[in-house]
């Protein structure tokens, strides 16, 4: 960390233009893909890596900046709030979708069913005969037959793989506190390496669920809130799992010290929060 009183101001940056044009691209390619386009798969990928080659070219200005001495006191509390409020903008993100999924089970089942006072006496003459269960494929069976995804399988693996990373992310930041290099290093391959499976079992799972079970992303309100939060939810440990390969390289590199490593600690927060997330999505989308 600089010593220097003066407080560093970044040169212009292209940087947040480029992420966000990746990522416009990225989400018309989806909603294309899941209209039948043919080139919709085509954008996604062109847009994923327009936004990794993003995510490499600002990683590497920041940690030359930071290397180079730039960054004083101020700078680091102002990147530290700065990750607070992103992370409460993801919290609020995924709080949509909990209420969504609260507000299906809760409410709107009931009404559709006809139970209570309210919207319920007037849908349950459009609907009659819906029941009010879960999961649901919808009235008039419009999600068409499927299988619930059950907890206890792949998910109840992925929870043990994520738990297990949060512990060696844990085991690397006390090893960069004692300056113990190797330890570091060590603890943020086994983190990666755990993120990345997560991800590669989620696929697996979604395979599963396509081709042997018939849930898919139209099987009504359930597979829509089930493929949305976990979908979501995958793509934030993927980004994490891409923070944490660039803060290993760095500390393979030699850089962090226990005074100045921000950097860690911010995907370190970042990565524990997916954590978190994952907690909630276990308990409420496959286990009640």
């Amino acid at each position: 960390m600089s010593t220097n009183d003066a407080y560093y101001i970044p040169h212009k940056a292209t940087w947040p233009i480029v992420g966000t044009a990746g990522m416009m691209i990225m989400l018309a390619g989806f909603a294309n893909y899941l209209n039948g386009n043919a080139a919709g798969s085509t954008f996604m990928v062109l847009g994923l890596m327009i936004f990794i080659v993003m995510l490499a070219g600002w990683f590497t200005l920041q940690s030359k900046e930071s290397e180079s001495g730039m960054y004083n006191h101020g700078v680091g509390i102002s990147y530290r709030m700065g990750m607070m409020w992103f992370i409460f903008s993801e919290v609020m993100f995924f709080a949509v979708f909990f209420g969504a999924l609260w507000y299906t089970r809760n409410l709107s089942t009931d009404w559709l069913a006809g139970i209570g006072d309210g919207p319920g006496r007037s849908t349950a003459m459009l609907w009659p005969g819906f029941e009010n269960v879960w999961p649901t494929n919808g009235p008039g069976n419009i999600g068409g037959d499927f299988e619930e995804m059950g907890a206890f399988g792949l998910p109840f693996i992925n929870t043990l793989l994520l738990l297990s990373s949060g512990v060696t992310c844990t085991w690397a930041h006390h090893g960069l506190l004692a300056k113990n290099r190797d330890q570091l290093i060590k603890g943020l391959a086994a983190t990666v390496g755990l993120g990345f499976l997560f991800v590669g079992l989620q696929a697996i799972e979604y395979y599963e669920a396509y081709h042997d079970m018939g849930l898919t992303l139209g099987s009504g309100v359930y597979g829509s809130t089930f493929f949305m939060l976990t979908g979501f939810h995958g793509f934030h440990v993927c980004v994490g799992a891409i923070m944490l390969s660039v803060v290993l390289f760095r500390s393979w590199k030699g850089h962090f010290t226990p005074e100045n490593h921000f950097a860690f600690e911010g995907a370190a927060w970042y990565w524990h929060f997916v954590d978190v997330v994952w907690l909630g999505l276990f308990i409420f989308v496959y286990i009640l």
